[in-house]
């Protein structure tokens, strides 16, 4: 496999981390590298996420709770892009510029029209501001 932005250091500066800002059993999902001064090339459509098959009969709404901080380092007219996917399509999106930090609390997919099995994905992604 070759080693790109995404699996150079995973588990050390990229992916899914327990980092000491996170508490309480909560993770990073970092996109590039968390480590200073450690810098990719990205373009937009690059995109990590972590996915979990669920079964959605009788749910209503599937949520994403989240911290997003975006490097100051993001190239202009760039911005980060988190959404919740299910089977592939973005059912909920939000966008955060370069240099900000939000708590997401209100990013929900309305799934109340499906039932049974379903692929659901947090995504990251980098767009076009």
């Amino acid at each position: 496999m070759a080693l790109t932005a995404f699996t150079s250091r995973l588990g050390r500066g990229q992916g899914r981390l327990l980092t000491p800002k996170a508490t309480g059993g909560d993770y990073a999902f970092v996109l590039g590298d968390d480590e200073t001064g450690r810098f990719f090339d990205l373009a937009p459509g690059d995109h990590a996420e972590v996915t979990q098959e669920t079964d959605l009969t009788g749910v209503m709404l599937v949520r994403a709770l989240l911290r997003l901080r975006v490097p100051a380092s993001t190239p202009a007219g760039r911005a980060w892009e988190a959404s919740i996917v299910v089977d592939g399509i973005k059912l909920a999106r939000m966008k955060a510029r370069p240099g900000r930090e939000r708590l997401v609390t209100d990013l929900a997919a309305n799934v109340s029209k499906l039932s049974g099995l379903h692929t659901i994905a947090v995504r990251l992604e980098l767009v076009t501001a």
